[in-house]
């Protein structure tokens, strides 16, 4: 037999009774949950070749930092040190491998003494250094002056504008008009 469903007024009196769960706390974020992780883990195996490629430049000096790039850094067992990987451009292999102990060096420098013994040097291609590349920025050839009388007009189109706006349009102005291109065709030429 079939039990009856109870009235609205015994469903609340039962709901009333009845204490309801909290609300679930919301999951710890995910930095927060594997910080303790991350510290055991950097601990245990140091920090890798990603640590060393922003500071590469500083490190082993403009002349290497050109022609390599560290790949990887392997720890060596039982706490001995271990071995870092470099990308070195075909060529400069040679005097990388005659460089290799002032490279050492300069590395257990900045990653502390005994973190790298040996030295792996793996011939390729290796991309230019961001620091380098960012800081050759393409420049514009220098703009011609106005003659007088282009100027005069300019001078005239910009006088009616709102303060905030003539300089940015005063400057506007004289890149269209001093662009060496765009005279040739009002020239017709």
């Amino acid at each position: 037999m079939r039990r009856p469903l109870p009235t609205d007024a015994e469903a609340r009196e039962i709901l009333s009774r009845k204490r309801s769960r909290p609300a679930p706390r919301p999951a710890p974020r995910a930095g927060r949950a594997l910080q303790a992780l991350i510290k055991e883990l950097d601990g245990k195996f140091g920090r890798g070749a990603s640590a060393l490629e922003p500071r590469w430049r500083e490190i082993v000096g403009d002349r290497l930092a050109r022609v390599t790039r560290p790949q990887k850094l392997t720890k060596g067992r039982g706490g001995a040190g271990g071995t870092l990987e470099l990308r070195v451009a075909g060529p400069a292999a040679l005097l990388v491998q005659h460089q290799a102990e002032d490279i050492l060096q300069r590395v257990n420098l900045f990653l502390g003494a005994g973190s790298v013994d040996k030295l792996r040097i793996a011939q390729g291609p290796v991309k230019p250094p961001s620091e380098i590349a960012a800081a050759a920025p393409r420049r514009r050839p220098a703009s011609q002056p106005l003659a007088a009388h282009d100027e005069a007009t300019l001078k005239a189109a910009v006088a009616d504008a709102p303060e905030a706006l003539k300089g940015p349009l005063e400057r506007l102005g004289r890149a269209v008009l001093g662009d060496p291109n765009k005279g040739r065709d009002r020239a017709g030429r």
